[in-house]
């Protein structure tokens, strides 16, 4: 590659990056404007940076590869995506969070479900639980980002890495969410424009969209014959998997369920949701990132898929084989060996940004978790503290980078879609019950939500160490106290715990609520609830 190209393309993006970083930082004057934007933010830029910090190298390396091992079924978590992760999220769910947030004075996830029961707890535990786990989704999209470098400009990969956690955490630590936001819509539009070049040039090379499905069709018996012992199902690249089997239950569960329903409960994308102005604001904003959700995941689907035609017309290997077994190198694999020198140093920009969106989202989410919904909960700090919060929040970052590189060094090979599926349904079992049941039921009260958060919490640890295989078998958990991997058969081993674990959770919020709805009448909490969903 041209070296003088790269450099010239990654400083002009840097530049730009920097200095909206910069304005950030010069325009955060109150909590208020460094955790939810001053409420404010124009609804194409806030829809832009919800899909940016949505859509990472997680979903462009890590799903990409999943794509090239499942193929196109993997679209159904585009229509998954699209009508959950922006059509409930925004016209549905994110109208009352912005009124109920705005009415509350919540700047955080964690903040509104404590405000919304009254819990001081809830509110920390929940700040606790993303302090701790966000750094295993965000060391799986530094992984995919340091992988694309690796593989490109034959870097080592810990270098690689540590070069790219320093620029993310440059302008994060110090510009709060304006900054975050503001440069997670301007890497949305690069990530926009080369995603659709990507696509465009995909099709392409097979000589059009018909004749690239019919390529990959017609190698759907190998698929067959190659997966047949690993993956029992596998019924081609463009074939759904066999009800019931495991490749079944994988996709359907873990990818599929995992991330289109853990969407609603991400704590850093319900906050975007708290920074525009009115509920107009939000219908605004539905179309830019419908499309943008379509064009990114749609495209990283797409072409994982069809990268198993190309490589197996030129090599007579699937994309797999290529990838010497590790799906998160298939996406870089392809377009190193398709594209042109000058769209690899942009599609690395493009995975730059995609990284630096989402990472400087969960970052930020982590920091102000221990920031604001512990430290100024548990010692009771003063709301006119700001400048002491601000500091808390900001060396908290510092301490969620730091845990984040070190979980990138450290997992194996392939993990980053399932790292993310983990931590989505994770959110999901745990907050979900408490997040909806607090915004639409009358009759949630505090002790129905605690019981559901601190249940689907233990819960979900508790199935992934001792049910779910494919965790269960690596930390050896099982293995250590009873002397067996795990302590199910199939199908448990293979179904995802969100599945068995959200509908617990689900049932244990809404009974707990129940019987301890005659306590909750009258307080307080109950009033401030009750005119707000009127207001709503």
């Amino acid at each position: 590659m041209d070296v003088l190209l790269m450099v010239s393309v990654v400083a002009i993006y840097m530049v730009v990056t920097i200095y909206l970083g910069y304005f950030g930082f010069r325009s955060t004057r109150n909590s208020e404007d460094y955790l939810v934007a001053g409420r404010k933010v124009n609804p194409a830029i806030m829809a832009l940076s919800y899909g940016a910090a949505f859509i990472s190298t997680s979903a462009i390396i890590g799903f990409g590869g999943v794509a090239g091992l499942f193929g196109f079924s993997l679209l159904w978590l585009t229509f998954l995506n699209i009508l959950v992760g922006i059509f409930i999220a925004y016209a549905i769910i994110g109208k009352r969070v912005r009124r109920i947030g705005s009415a509350l004075g919540a700047l955080t996830f964690p903040e509104l479900l404590g405000k919304m029961y009254g819990s001081r707890f809830l509110q920390a535990f929940s700040g606790i639980v993303i302090f701790l786990f966000m750094p295993l989704y965000a060391g799986v999209i530094l992984i995919g980002g340091a992988r694309f470098i690796e593989v490109s400009f034959s870097i080592d990969y810990k270098i690689a890495l540590l070069i790219l956690s320093a620029i993310i955490a440059l302008y994060v630590v110090y510009g709060g969410i304006i900054a975050v936001i503001y440069t997670d819509a301007f890497q949305g539009v690069i990530m926009l424009v080369s995603m659709i070049f990507l696509l465009i040039s995909t099709y392409a090379l097979f000589g059009g969209i018909i004749p690239a499905h019919e390529a990959l069709t017609s190698y759907n018996s190998l698929a067959v014959e190659m997966f047949s012992g690993k993956i029992p199902g596998h019924l081609g690249w463009t074939a759904f998997p066999a009800l019931g089997s495991p490749a079944w239950w994988v996709l359907v569960s873990t990818i599929i369920l995992g991330v289109g329903i853990g969407v609603l409960a991400q704590p850093q994308l319900a906050v975007r949701l708290m920074t525009v102005k009115s509920d107009r604001d939000l219908d605004k904003a539905v179309p830019v990132g419908a499309f943008f959700i379509f064009i990114m995941v749609g495209t990283s689907f797409i072409v994982g898929s069809l990268s198993n035609a190309y490589f197996i017309e030129t090599t007579g290997k699937p994309s797999i084989a290529i990838a010497g077994g590790n799906i998160d190198k298939i996406i870089p694999k392809f377009i190193n060996a398709v594209m042109p020198d000058w769209f690899i140093a942009v599609f690395m920009v493009t995975l730059l940004a995609a990284a630096m969106s989402t990472l400087s989202s969960q970052f930020h989410t982590i920091g102000s978790a221990l920031g604001r919904d512990v430290f100024q909960v548990i010692f009771r700090e003063d709301e006119g503290r700001t400048i002491r919060t601000i500091k808390i929040t900001r060396i908290a970052i510092s301490i969620g980078i730091l845990f984040s590189i070190a979980l990138a060094y450290i997992l194996p090979p392939g993990v980053i879609a399932r790292g993310t599926a983990i931590f989505f349904a994770l959110c999901a079992s745990s907050f979900l019950p408490a997040y909806l049941g607090g915004l639409y039921w009358r009759g949630a009260t505090r002790q129905g939500a605690v019981s559901s958060v601190v249940f689907g919490f233990a819960a979900s640890l508790v199935y992934l160490a001792f049910i779910h295989a494919k965790e269960a078998k690596e930390l050896g958990i099982s293995k250590l106290i009873f002397g067996k991997e795990v302590l199910a058969s199939f199908p448990w081993t293979v179904i995802d715990p969100l599945v068995i674990v959200l509908p617990a959770s689900t049932v244990i919020f809404v009974l707990v609520s129940l019987f301890t709805r005659e306590r909750a009448k009258g307080t307080e909490v109950a009033e401030v609830r009750a005119e707000v969903r009127a207001k709503s």
